[in-house]
């Protein structure tokens, strides 16, 4: 792969780190341990018994975390990575 004026393995720590990242934001947001709860933080609805069974340590309900998940995408800034379009502009 053609790197430019980019130094030799440059690509491949491009690589790494994002994959890094995708890693650790993953983690992070499986870090909840302990008791499920009962009863969704957010909103007080009812968190059923088999979310709380697949997910050890869940803390909202499906529409709470779908709405946390959307939030969490769209604050993500800006594609510091960049796409070959905005490259060639």
């Amino acid at each position: 792969m053609a790197t430019g004026w980019a130094r030799e393995g440059a690509v491949q720590e491009q690589i790494d780190s994002t994959v890094a990242e995708g890693v650790e934001l993953a983690r992070s947001r499986l870090g909840q341990a302990g008791e499920s709860l009962s009863e969704c933080e957010e909103c007080g609805d009812a968190i059923p018994e088999r979310r709380r069974e697949a997910i050890p340590g869940v803390r909202l309900c499906v529409a709470c975390q779908e709405a946390a998940d959307a939030e969490s995408r769209d604050s993500s800034g800006f594609n510091r990575r960049a796409s070959k379009d905005s490259q060639l502009r």
